[in-house]
């Protein structure tokens, strides 16, 4: 069983930046594939970032790539999501999840087990 608790959110205004963190619970976390993603408003949950358990492996959505970076601290059992030049459709809820998958990098959300509750950002124009 893991849990995760996301925080780092908040408003912010177009092209400033935030970084997210996730912190699981469990001895486990490095076994784990981490994931973001978000959903805003009256869409679905769009996959943003995930990272290999061992970091040595991350793939970013068009969308976001050359803005937003994951990376993790497996001694602190946490996943990161540094976003910068932020616009107003990065606007959503962002949930960090956990994924046993090893042998490719997750993408959709079934193939995660565990979520957080996620986190609210904002992007003023």
């Amino acid at each position: 069983q893991v849990q995760l608790v996301e925080s780092g959110g908040g408003l912010v205004q177009a092209g400033g930046s935030l970084r997210l963190s996730c912190a699981a619970s469990g001895r486990t976390f490095s076994y784990y594939a981490m994931g973001w993603f978000r959903q805003a408003p009256g869409k679905d949950r769009e996959f943003v970032a995930t990272i290999a358990g061992n970091g040595a492996r991350t793939y970013h959505a068009d969308s976001v790539k050359g803005r937003f970076t994951i990376s993790r601290e497996n001694a602190k059992n946490t996943v990161y999501l540094q976003m910068a030049s932020l616009k107003p459709e990065d606007t959503a809820v962002y949930y960090c999840a956990a994924s046993p998958n090893k042998a490719y990098l997750p993408l959709r959300s079934h193939e995660y087990n565990y979520w957080g509750q996620g986190t609210q950002v904002t992007v003023s124009s």
